[in-house]
């Protein structure tokens, strides 16, 4: 008959162990237990193995450092612990020049009024950056960010608030230059540079207020050198320093520093096809000893001495021509500036300078022909507005310049003596 093995596994049950029975078993068990660490370990200490990559120890040498210190004694691998935290020489170098100029660094915040559509008034704030460049409180900005300002209130570093006064300011240049009266506390000035000793590949260093946030820095390097920057229908950037130092709105105005701590420009103007910083950034040089242009230093001792600026003037109105304006003029070359008038009795008019004689309309435009054409300007090309204000602004008042036009089909040089521009 077979066996139901379910029927017997079920009815099956083991005897009873006695208390002998069971502990002889326990005392068999945790003999093997330790039998079996004790090869695991002896396997682990004395067998071959391969060390884990980034678990290397590095044990002292004769005469080093004892055990427990070796991990001090090991660059990059010490643990930081607040002042104590080893710095490479660039982040020191970071370190010191924020140190030593952000208390100089303000923060300029105006208030304006406009008319909307309605011409109902609208109150307008906006914000800046700006330095000190004087202990008595003098602080130079950009032009564009007191622009139309009716109130201005400077915050500097550790964050105390004065009330500015505006001096004064070259709108060709975009610079400005405001005052805050210090009520005989020290102030701190920044140091200015040479921009003109720069390189490219220099270290430098932006420190302003992007977006409101204070005495925020950032780093970089000298990009280029010597770039003419158009920013606005009237205003340029001559000898610009280009930087990838990222600069973002509420930068404009303050300093770009080397190395040193040295003021080598004052940062105004981004390339930002998104309207945010695409890593090219320009700065207003601040002074330049080899090249003879009107910097933010020269700007600044003109209005600090003497409430203006002193900027060469040709007194001459002219209008581009190119293309088919220029075929249609019938005139001797392809581009230039086409004199449409003279200011009477002006350095231009003076040198014999001819300007327009007769009225003409082509199209929608009226125009002044039959004056000179001014094709260069100390024998660089001029065929813009722009050209004639790089020329002037290298300039001074009573200096000379040669000025290379085309009367008729006769080209001919003409120097001329440049004047004061008036209403400065």
């Amino acid at each position: 008959m077979p066996i139901n093995s379910t029927k017997y596994e079920s009815s099956w049950k083991e005897p009873a162990m006695t208390k002998e029975q069971m502990q002889n078993r326990l005392r068999w068990a945790a003999l093997g237990l330790t039998l079996v660490l004790g090869i695991f370990y002896a396997g682990s200490k004395w067998g071959p193995r391969q060390p884990a990559a980034g678990n290397v120890e590095a044990l002292p040498l004769a005469g080093g450092p004892a055990a427990g210190s070796v991990r001090e004694s090991l660059p990059g691998l010490a643990m930081p612990r607040g002042q104590d935290v080893a710095l490479t020489d660039e982040e020191a170098i970071n370190v010191r020049v924020y140190r030593q100029a952000a208390p100089a660094v303000a923060n300029i915040l105006t208030k304006a009024t406009q008319y909307d559509f309605f011409m109902d008034p609208v109150a307008v704030e906006g914000a800046g950056s700006g330095f000190l460049i004087d202990p008595r409180g003098y602080i130079l900005t950009n032009f564009h960010v007191v622009q139309g300002a009716q109130t201005i209130e400077v915050v500097l570093g550790d964050r105390s608030r004065y009330p500015a006064k505006f001096i004064g300011a070259d709108q060709r240049n975009d610079v400005a230059l405001v005052k805050i009266d210090p009520k005989g506390k020290t102030l701190a000035a920044l140091t200015l540079g040479d921009s003109g000793a720069l390189q490219v590949g220099q270290k430098v260093l932006a420190i302003g207020n992007p977006f409101g946030f204070q005495s925020t820095l950032t780093t970089g390097v000298v990009s280029a050198l010597g770039r003419t920057v158009q920013t606005s229908e009237t205003t340029f950037i001559d000898e610009a320093i280009q930087t990838d130092a990222s600069i973002n709105h509420g930068n404009s105005g303050g300093p770009l520093l080397n190395s040193h701590g040295e003021v080598i420009g004052i940062n105004s103007a981004i390339y930002t096809p998104s309207g945010t910083t695409a890593g090219i950034g320009f700065a207003i040089p601040i002074n330049t000893v080899a090249i003879p242009i009107n910097t933010a230093r020269q700007i600044a001792q003109d209005l600090i001495t003497e409430g203006r600026v002193h900027r060469a003037y040709l007194g001459v109105g002219t209008l581009p021509v190119g293309g088919g304006l220029a075929e249609a003029l019938d005139l001797p070359v392809k581009e230039g500036l086409l004199v449409e008038t003279l200011a009477r009795g002006g350095p231009g008019d003076r040198a014999g300078i001819h300007g327009g004689n007769r009225t003409v309309v082509i199209g929608m435009q009226r125009l002044n022909i039959g004056g000179d054409v001014i094709v260069a300007l100390d024998g660089k090309p001029a065929a813009s507005q722009l050209d004639v204000n790089v020329a002037l602004n290298r300039k001074k008042p009573g200096e000379k310049i040669t000025v290379t036009v085309y009367r008729g089909d006769k080209k001919m040089d003409i120097e001329v003596t440049l004047g004061e521009r008036p209403g400065n």
